[in-house]
C-alpha cells in the first residue's frame, strides 16, 4: 500500500488528526490485511493510526499497538458502527 492509498482509505473513515500525529477513526474501526514472504495476518478493530514512513503504527481498542511496514499492507477495511452502516475500502 502506498501513503496515498492509505490516505484515501482513512478519508473513508473521516479520521481526525490528534496528538503526536495519531489519526483517530472516531465511529469507525480499521482492519489491516498484511502479507510478507508468503505469510499473512490481519489486525482488526484498529482505532488510531500513525504513519512514520515506512512504518505504520496502529492502536487497537484493547491497548495493543501494531507496527507494520506500509508496503506489506495489501488491503484495508473500514467498519462503521451499526448506526452509520458499513464502508468497505479495499485498496
Amino acid at each position: 500500500m502506498t501513503a496515498d492509498q492509505l490516505a484515501k482509505l482513512l478519508e473513508l473513515a473521516e479520521t481526525r488528526k490528534g496528538e503526536e500525529g495519531w489519526s483517530s477513526l472516531g465511529q469507525y474501526t480499521l482492519t489491516l490485511h498484511i502479507a510478507f514472504n508468503g505469510a499473512s495476518i490481519s489486525f482488526s478493530k484498529i482505532e488510531e493510526v500513525k504513519l512514520n514512513a515506512p512504518l505504520l503504527y496502529a492502536k487497537g481498542g484493547r491497548g495493543e499497538t501494531h507496527v507494520v511496514r506500509l508496503e506489506d499492507i495489501f488491503a484495508g477495511t473500514i467498519e462503521a458502527s451499526r448506526e452509520k452502516g458499513r464502508k468497505a475500502g479495499f485498496v
